[in-house]
């Protein structure tokens, strides 16, 4: 297994310590938000290290919608080409861990249908989409059966 390297942002760093370290009973939601997150672990492309982000918790018939929102910002987190990469992650949500590949969206109406959930589980997507240029990529974790 490669070594983990923390996130450089300090509350994501501490958030994924609280929510692991007390086995996905504490630290499930953003911030001061009260709205749940998922950890995402991933290998990192150039360093092969494994990563780890809380995502907001958007869930589609089982199945976990991960939005590459980053605020809005004008380029794509980090994250999002590391997936691109290597589709293999690992969520935990709370105290439930799954092996998972993911995908990215791009047929427009499916897209459309994972968005408009994203939004409905956390509201500042829409604004986040609407200050920047870029179209936010959405990706689908689908749990094999």
């Amino acid at each position: 297994m490669s070594k983990y390297i923390p996130s450089p942002a300090n509350w994501v760093a501490e958030q994924v310590e609280l929510y692991e370290g007390s086995g996905g009973t504490q630290g499930t939601t953003l911030k001061d938000s009260g709205l749940p997150v998922v950890i995402v672990t991933l290998r990192g492309r150039k360093t092969g290290a494994v990563r780890k982000t809380p995502l907001m918790r958007a869930v589609d018939d089982g199945n976990y919608i991960l939005v590459a929102s980053m605020g809005g910002a004008p380029k794509n987190p980090v994250w999002y080409y590391n997936l691109k990469a290597d589709p293999n992650v690992e969520i935990r949500d709370e105290t439930n861990v799954f092996d998972i590949r993911v995908r990215e969206i791009s047929v427009s109406n499916e897209k459309q249908r994972l968005w408009d959930i994203a939004v409905a589980a956390y509201p500042p997507y829409q604004e986040y989409q609407d200050k920047t240029d870029r179209v936010i990529p959405v990706f689908i974790a689908e749990q094999s059966s």
